[in-house]
């Protein structure tokens, strides 16, 4: 696993720990079985980005608090520098970049998503709200439910994400503005 995976699922493990919430009771909450809720506390796999969203929710925390074991800071704008959002490599060939990581009480997760090329179908995931994909370099294939959507530099989706999703780079390294409204509000 990588090693901001395996700090991301130690804060999890420890903010539990600290607010003292029964990991089945998060399990349920978030819509797992309690086996997957430990693999994800013990970094056997990584904890897909909806999913940290609503363990954040569970705990009343903001996400930024899992990703960065920081709370954000800024109230009226967070201005953030190419290159300088915060990077999150989910697994080899999946990064992103949290555009707004440090705005207080968001309710939008901009970010940007690079994508090492690949053949393979990518796990799909799901997660409440609403999202937005903007391809900015490349070409992403974008499945959705049962339908592949290929979409180039200045195509954009947007899309109901409780239905299944991912989204894949074809023949070369491919980046997208990804918008994620999920309800981020805390309790």
């Amino acid at each position: 696993m990588l090693p901001q995976v395996e700090q991301i699922a130690a804060r999890v493990r420890e903010l539990r720990d600290i607010l003292d919430i029964d990991a089945n009771t998060v399990a349920e909450k978030i819509g797992v079985t309690r086996e997957v809720y430990d693999s994800y506390e013990n970094a056997k796999c990584d904890i897909p980005v909806g999913k940290l969203y609503a363990i954040a929710t569970e705990f009343g925390v903001d996400p930024t608090v899992l990703l960065l074991g920081d709370e954000p800071r800024m109230v009226d704008y967070t201005l953030v520098r190419q290159g300088n959002g915060l990077e999150v490599e989910r697994y080899a060939g999946y990064k992103f970049s949290s555009l707004a990581y440090n705005y207080i009480d968001r309710e939008m997760e901009p970010m940007i998503v690079t994508l090492d090329p690949s053949d393979k179908t990518p796990d799909l995931v799901t997660h409440s709200g609403q999202e937005f994909n903007l391809v900015l370099e490349g070409t992403v294939a974008v499945h959705l439910g049962d339908r592949e959507y290929i979409l180039r530099a200045g195509d954009s989706i947007y899309f109901n994400p409780t239905i299944p999703h991912g989204q894949r780079a074809i023949g070369t390294v491919s980046k997208f503005l990804t918008v994620i409204n999920e309800n981020m509000k805390r309790k």
